[in-house]
């Protein structure tokens, strides 16, 4: 892995993170007349920044037991960046949650509802393309609760492999699990109409998007790649 490729994907990252830290200062402003305070609990912003939440905790445990699993440094400075990044999104997305008085949980509404949610109907033509309702759909099964996700029987998996096995699985799973955060960053970047949530997603999807090709790079160089579907 080059310098030049490592330098890429931390800066990315290192924007993202400065982005946040003022998402969290302004993101209960409004930024325009048509922006809501206070979102409801079962607006878009609210279900993004609960599935989104989900999603990076498991991130983060693959990340923190992938890094006790191989002494690869390469793949240990990978899921260090992540499990760093994506553990500060997930406390700005809880946060503004606490900021708008809204439950951290919502038992009545299931996992990517929102994604499912009407589309602004003053946005401009071509302004919903690319939306992936399929995405939606995904339905919960052995532990994997949104699109992406590792299943239960996955994590054990990744928990009892050790070098070169290790890595390979840990790629190939957050590889998956990058493209479904994507999926759903870019729901949010075109249905969020608080502008500082909406800016945050739309970082996330440069982030991993970023790291999606890092990744595929370090699966090349270990005889292996991305898994199919």
């Amino acid at each position: 892995m080059t310098r030049t490729q490592w330098a890429a994907i931390t800066a990315v990252v290192l924007a993202l993170l400065f982005a946040g830290t003022a998402t969290v200062v302004g993101a209960g402003r409004d930024d325009g007349p048509a922006a809501p305070r206070d979102p409801a609990a079962d607006s878009v912003e609210a279900g993004f920044a609960r599935d989104m939440a989900v999603h990076h905790q498991q991130a983060v445990e693959m990340s923190f037991i992938v890094r006790d699993s191989t002494d690869d440094e390469d793949v240990r400075r990978l899921a260090y960046d992540i499990a760093n990044t994506q553990a500060n999104q997930r406390g700005m997305l809880l946060g503004w949650l606490d900021m708008w008085g809204l439950p951290k949980v919502q038992a009545d509404q299931e996992p990517m509802a929102w994604m499912r949610m009407p589309m602004d109907m003053d946005m401009g033509p071509g302004d919903g393309a690319g939306m992936d309702h399929g995405q939606a759909g995904h339905q919960a099964h052995d532990g994997s609760l949104m699109p992406g996700m590792a299943t239960n029987t996955e994590l054990e998996r990744l928990r009892g492999a050790r070098g070169k096995q290790a890595e390979i699985l840990y790629l190939q799973l957050m590889t998956d699990h990058h493209k479904g955060g994507v999926s759903m960053a870019q729901g949010c970047a075109r249905m969020c109409t608080v502008g500082t949530e909406r800016n945050l997603a739309e970082g996330m999807v440069a982030a991993q998007q970023a790291e999606l090709g890092l990744m595929a790079d370090l699966l090349k160089e270990r005889g292996a790649k991305p898994r199919e579907g």
